[in-house]
């Protein structure tokens, strides 16, 4: 597969992972008992690991070093922020503000991620305020 190709799938993989995640996230704030079910729990892990596989070929096609390339590492950390606010957001039993702040949150990151994706700048849009 060459670069674009492998671009193209990683860029559908963001958008279909970032649709989920907010779309699930609301109606699991909502108490929506279709994220609950099989399907709702499964299909954002094989998005996301497409998405993971096609960025570690892009960096591999383009010989990128997370500790040589900042912007890629702010990537990275700002991942695992996300992975965290998603968990404390979509796991039930939690107060339900602390669930919608941390929704709130991840999606924030997630749109810091593609402004430090889009700017290849490791502060992304932030950069703005700084």
């Amino acid at each position: 597969m060459d670069y674009a190709t492998v671009k193209l799938v990683h860029q559908t993989a963001v958008v279909l992972s970032a649709t989920g995640f907010l779309v699930r996230g609301g109606a699991a704030l909502a108490g929506a008992a279709w994220v609950r079910r099989r399907p709702a729990r499964t299909w954002p892990h094989v998005v996301d690991s497409v998405l993971l596989l096609s960025a570690l070929t892009m960096a591999w096609m383009l010989r990128l070093n997370p500790l040589g390339a900042p912007w890629l590492l702010a990537k990275i950390i700002g991942l695992l922020v996300y992975i965290g606010l998603g968990v404390v957001a979509l796991r039930p039993g939690r107060p339900w503000p602390v669930r919608a702040a941390a929704w709130a949150g991840a999606l924030l990151v997630m749109g810091w991620i593609v402004s430090v994706a889009l700017s290849k700048h490791p502060l992304g849009w932030l950069r703005v305020l700084v």
